[in-house]
């Protein structure tokens, strides 16, 4: 067993990560410790490392726990990598102090931007959840990796794109999946076991450039691109504006009778470059918290 404590030295909100991570009930968060605890894998081994939040949202400081001694080093690099600690929120929050989302920002500072826990299974669960209302995109996502995934400490990890790439379409269908979305989730897996779909290419490639790619595959459009984008590679700069949840808190933002047109959002976050992604982020907070 190994320790290791982080501090930030710039402002950081875990408590409101641990808030939108418990939302998916696969996650192993605990609100009274203030931790979560997260699934890696590493050359083929799974490792379950635990982040307690130490001290507060101004002065942040970590403690970091896993087992495997020999995968210190590399582990603490990942979750760093996960959690986003080079970020600075301090001057995201006076960028935005000169935009129209000032307000926002000031009542829902230092909201961070995080990646999700790996690449593949974030993939498949943004996959799972096109054009499906939130409740029953978990349902869906909570039988498929119970079915096919792994556990260790309690953790959940999803399966791997080799055990997805062997799944009977007619198995998830059986699960309530459509036709068309199991064949989009397994096709996806056999394109990456194929090495046709490298997704750790990705990370040195532009945000234009993995949309190309990532939308020529079967089933994934714009919007799930952007998602992973967001969530999986961290990018600064993605603004969804055809997501719902955008839409109506710019209408409570603005005040607006109506859900806001799509030529309007697209003018109201040219402002927001190159950080539209927190502006996402914060938008969405406003939403979830009230």
């Amino acid at each position: 067993m190994w320790q290791e404590k982080i501090e930030l030295g710039i402002p950081y909100d875990f408590d409101y990560l641990l808030f939108r991570l418990e939302m998916d009930k696969l996650n192993y968060v605990d609100f009274k410790k203030r931790s979560v605890s997260v699934p890696l894998r590493m050359d083929q081994e799974k490792h379950v490392v635990t982040v307690t939040a130490t001290g507060t949202t101004e002065d942040p400081e970590f403690l970091i726990e896993g087992r495997d001694i020999e995968r210190k080093k590399d582990l603490l690099v990942q979750i760093a990598d996960i959690f986003a600690w080079d970020q600075d929120l301090q001057m995201i929050q006076q960028f935005f102090a000169k935009t129209d989302l000032a307000d926002l920002f000031e009542s829902y500072p230092a909201t961070p931007l995080i990646r999700e826990f790996d690449p593949f299974s974030n993939l498949v669960k943004t996959i799972i959840h096109q054009q499906l209302n939130m409740a029953f995109a978990q349902v869906l996502t909570a039988r498929f990796v119970k079915t096919y995934g792994e556990q260790l400490d309690g953790v959940w990890f999803y399966p791997t794109p080799e055990m997805v790439a062997n799944i009977p379409y007619q198995e998830l269908q059986d699960m309530q999946f459509s036709r068309r979305k199991a064949e989009y989730i397994i096709d996806t897996a056999k394109k990456v076991v194929a090495k046709e779909l490298d997704l750790t290419s990705f990370y040195e490639k532009s945000d234009q450039e993995v949309i190309q790619q990532l939308t020529k595959v079967r089933g994934i459009g714009a919007w799930t691109v952007q998602n992973w984008l967001m969530f999986s590679l961290g990018r600064h700069d993605l603004f969804p504006s055809s997501d719902i949840g955008v839409q109506n808190a710019l209408k409570l933002h603005f005040g607006l009778e109506n859900k806001p047109t799509a030529s309007k959002i697209e003018e109201w976050n040219q402002a927001w470059e190159p950080y539209r992604s927190y502006a996402t982020m914060t938008l969405w907070r406003s939403i979830e918290e009230t």
